[in-house]
């Protein structure tokens, strides 16, 4: 369920999940097992951190027992997942301030006003909030959102367009590959002629470039013509100095992502390099007792930044989480397959 509405009067629940991307809607899953209540709260419009904003469409090989998913199936699934456990969301709304008021007790805030208080806060916020690095282009604010795209929410929108993708990273590569066949022209720009991509999907966009299927360029976009929002033409700049055109109907930039941790940095919490949250291993607890931190956004040695890592990292923060919430409860540890009570919970009893 959504709720958008300021408040004054603070939402009471057992733990508050910052973050709504899969690791913080599998923690929903988890600490639902253990009748714990959870609320979500996101600084993005929609549902599933960056599997929803930035590669809603793009191939996920990885998660254990499912050979192939998108970014947006996998989210549809968790939230099928976690429908038993009555999460509440609240969207395009940024945390500003955790205070302690109790033990354990916390007192949140929100940019928008909203006052939550919760024994325990699991921070899932993957790199922070992030926003993608405009390129250096004279007058590109007027076409972003109507023409120039930072990210791929669906791919029939650019279906018998002319596609102009410049970069020559993973998504820069991905979205070629991915675009190339509903494209009615594809063209990839990039500075140079080497990648930093997988080497398999430079192999096969060569392949492309080859059979005639899509142009690759090099050089850079210096400057935009369209008008309304619409884009015609990019002006690119060859390595050689000349100027040439090429025609468009969409941009779609692929120079990374700048990760901004934001008024995380003001919460008292122990941070590695200014990026991340150092955690111990046995339930990814911060250095405040009762905040956790897993996903991307933690640190500790070894760590590996996959979605895999974030669900196990989610099952073992729930057991301490439960600690806090039920201190005079003891937990018996169970598992889905033989446990009644539990599948109660899940309604397949």
């Amino acid at each position: 369920m959504l709720d958008r509405t300021p408040m004054t009067e603070a939402i009471k629940t057992d733990v508050l999940i910052i973050g709504a991307g899969p690791c913080g809607l599998f923690a929903v899953f988890e600490l639902g097992l253990l009748d714990m209540k959870t609320h979500l709260v996101d600084i993005l419009d929609k549902i599933g951190g960056q599997c929803a904003e930035l590669y809603p469409e793009k191939p996920i090989y990885d998660i254990p027992g499912i050979p192939y998913c998108t970014g947006q199936s996998l989210v549809a699934d968790l939230m099928k997942q976690i429908k038993p456990f009555g999460p509440q969301f609240h969207l395009q709304e940024m945390i500003e301030t955790i205070e302690k008021i109790g033990d354990p007790l916390f007192r949140v805030t929100t940019d928008q006003g909203k006052v939550f208080e919760a024994k325990v806060v699991v921070i899932a916020a993957g790199g922070g909030s992030f926003q993608p690095k405009r390129p250096p282009i004279k007058g590109i604010e007027a076409y972003e959102g109507t023409s120039v795209h930072y990210a791929v929410r669906k791919m029939e929108q650019f279906r018998d367009k002319r596609v102009l993708i410049v970069g020559g990273g993973d998504s820069a590569l991905d979205w070629t590959l991915n675009l190339a066949p509903i494209a009615s022209h594809l063209t990839l720009l990039h500075r140079r002629d080497q990648f930093r991509a997988a080497p398999d999907s430079v192999n096969k966009m060569m392949s492309l470039v080859g059979e005639g299927k899509i142009d690759f360029v090099l050089g850079q976009v210096t400057t935009l013509e369209g008008a309304n929002g619409q884009v015609s033409k990019a002006i690119v700049k060859r390595n050689d100095g000349s100027n040439f055109e090429i025609a468009c109907d969409a941009l779609l930039p692929f120079f990374g992502l700048t990760m901004k941790l934001g008024p995380v940095t003001n919460w008292g919490l122990e941070l590695k390099d200014d990026e991340y949250i150092p955690v111990n291993t046995a339930d990814f607890e911060t250095n405040i007792p009762g905040i956790f931190a897993i996903g991307d956004i933690n640190w500790y040695p070894g760590k590996l930044k996959l979605i895999l890592s974030g669900f196990h990292e989610g099952a073992l923060m729930a057991q301490k989480a439960h600690r806090y919430v039920y201190p005079d409860k003891k937990l018996t540890f169970q598992y889905t397959t033989s446990s009644t009570s539990l599948q109660k919970k899940l309604g397949v009893a």
